[in-house]
């Protein structure tokens, strides 16, 4: 009874309490409900969204946005990784050169990509991208160079060269590191997508939210708010069954 208190109610209890308390300052009317609605009006205006099918619309072309950006920033960063934590030589090569970029705020690079890409989907998912990339590729490269050598040792007193020892030894050793950097990467995902949707766009939530700011509709902009931090929980979820299924072997990860 415990251990499901703390793992299935216990997360919640602090949500719930949020929302019954934000419940009771609405119906005291202590700040205005124009610009504190309370969560009936946020649901009312969540169905109505819903039902006329704007919802839906805008939550398809942000999800496309995001997951087409940590696909191809995901796969850069995962493939740089593993290859400078391999090899000393592209190490020394890129390294250097990829974390001045990393320094840079990517989102100061969105008057550039606009400039650049247009305001299309291409500015969007090349900010995406490289919010992305850097967590995974920092992750990945730790994991790699942080394998124990003892395994390594021991992997080539069996014969493993190359692939095969990649694939026994660094990528298992690795795995716990580059899945900390994908659910970092996670959430850069979605703050950049975020900033990407609130400028020169005409769709996805965060042209929904700054659409409603212009109408003063407080309730949609809590909406699309929620909805961000529902889709995070989510992707972290998933990105937490992966690691736990991937990290069965590990003593850490098993029940």
């Amino acid at each position: 009874m415990s251990n499901t208190f703390q793992k299935q109610i216990l997360p919640w209890l602090l949500p719930f309490v949020v929302l019954i308390v934000w419940q009771v300052v609405s119906m005291l009317e202590v700040v205005s409900p124009s610009l504190f609605p309370a969560p009936t009006a946020v649901l009312e205006s969540f169905y109505d969204l819903v039902v006329s099918g704007t919802l839906a619309e805008h939550i398809q072309i942000s999800l496309y946005r995001a997951f087409v950006g940590l696909l191809i920033g995901g796969s850069i960063g995962l493939l740089l990784g593993i290859l400078n934590g391999w090899s000393k030589w592209s190490f020394f090569t890129f390294d250097t050169s990829i974390q001045m970029v990393r320094n840079i705020p990517h989102l100061a690079l969105l008057p550039l990509a606009i400039v650049w890409l247009g305001i299309g989907e291409t500015s969007k998912i090349f900010l995406v991208a490289l919010g992305v990339m850097f967590p995974i590729y920092i992750n990945t490269l730790h994991g790699i160079r942080s394998v124990d050598r003892g395994y390594v040792e021991m992997g080539r007193m069996y014969g493993l060269r190359g692939w095969q020892l990649f694939r026994h030894v660094y990528l298992p050793g690795a795995l716990p590191s580059i899945f900390v950097g994908l659910r970092y990467a996670l959430g850069v995902m979605w703050l950049t997508l975020i900033v990407a949707e609130t400028i020169a766009t005409s769709d996805g939530l965060g042209y929904l939210a700054m659409n409603a700011r212009q109408f003063m509709q407080t309730d949609i902009i809590i909406v699309t708010i929620i909805i961000y931090a529902l889709f995070g929980k989510l992707a972290d979820m998933i990105a937490q069954v992966g690691e736990k299924n991937a990290l069965r072997w590990h003593p850490n990860y098993r029940k």
